[in-house]
């Protein structure tokens, strides 16, 4: 039986995460967000203190779309804390029901651990399987990155209460992920992106909430001038993201004036960070001299997913 939460700190073993699963960033109440990050940090600066928190563990890898961070850094994660992975690609509910599907990988595997196309199918399989479901990815939300994106920024800044993220781009899956994780520790969060492609209405209603509670400030411009004022980090990404392809043409069009380059950079303050959570097309949504430069933590992002990830399975399986 699990022990309960209140013992876990005596017994070396993180709290358990309420909600039992990871579909979206609300599944975390406000002080599992603090001690999944508290987590993160001693997994990394002590891994084999927990390298046998999953023996006997097996965890399921289901992707709809190609990968390389989150499928190596959730494997790797996975086999560090002493567990095995077993990966299946290719398109959830296809060649047989999606309630099927999880009703046979919660037989056999301890969690799952999705990368989709749409978040009604985290949704889905969270309703039909009896095992821990994690959201790698889907159009809605990107948990995972960007809890590994607020530790890079603790790792950096410390206490992150008044600082200013600002995330230049289309308001997408990262940028839902960010906002509602960042004004919850007291981030102020900055979103500039062309119009018509704003960030999902009811999204941006619950992160209006949350900055109200913590005492954060959410800005929603078309100027990305405006937005990266008093910038402690900037942050973008692709402009056309899998599934987009044939919308390419018309994106880079209405993307071009929200290129990260460094002459928007110079209006941030002199310590902004730069962010990203890769692959980056360099030359379109930010210059190779931005992604290179001393203030880039691209590559500690990169890194920090399979701390992150660590902490995440660890809480859900501890």
């Amino acid at each position: 039986m699990a022990a309960p939460a209140r013992f876990a700190q005596t017994l070396n073993m993180p709290a358990r995460i309420s909600a039992g699963n990871l579909t979206s960033d609300l599944d975390l109440k406000h002080e599992e967000l603090l001690s999944l990050l508290d987590l993160t940090a001693k997994l990394k600066r002590s891994p084999a203190r927990y390298a046998k928190s999953l023996t006997g563990r097996y965890i399921s890898l289901l992707f709809e779309k190609p990968s390389l961070r989150t499928r190596l850094t959730f494997e790797l994660a996975i086999k560090q804390l002493g567990g095995d992975a077993v990966v299946s690609m290719g398109i959830i509910g296809d060649r047989e029901p999606l309630k099927d599907i999880a009703r046979n990988l919660d037989r056999w595997t301890q969690a799952i651990v999705a990368r989709t196309f749409s978040q009604k199918t985290i949704d889905d399989l969270a309703t039909w399987a009896s095992v821990p479901v994690i959201n790698a990815l889907s159009d809605m939300y990107h948990p995972c990155q960007a809890l590994a994106d607020m530790f890079t920024l603790q790792e950096r800044f410390g206490d992150l209460r008044g600082r200013k993220l600002t995330f230049i781009g289309d308001g997408n899956n990262v940028a839902h992920s960010l906002m509602l994780c960042a004004v919850r520790l007291g981030m102020n969060f900055a979103l500039a992106h062309p119009k018509g492609y704003e960030a999902n209405p009811d999204i941006l209603r619950k992160t209006e909430a949350l900055a109200a509670d913590s005492g954060a400030e959410l800005i929603v411009t078309n100027d990305p001038a405006e937005a990266v004022h008093n910038a402690d980090a900037i942050y973008t990404d692709v402009w056309t993201s899998m599934g987009q392809e044939d919308q390419s043409a018309q994106r880079i069009a209405e993307f071009t004036p929200y290129q990260v380059n460094e002459k928007l950079v110079a209006q941030a303050n002199p310590h902004a960070a730069f962010m990203h959570c890769l692959p980056a097309k360099r030359g379109e949504e930010v210059t190779d001299a931005v992604i290179e430069s001393p203030n880039s933590v691209v590559f500690d992002q990169a890194e920090n997913r399979l701390h992150a990830q660590k902490a995440i399975l660890s809480m859900l399986l501890s």
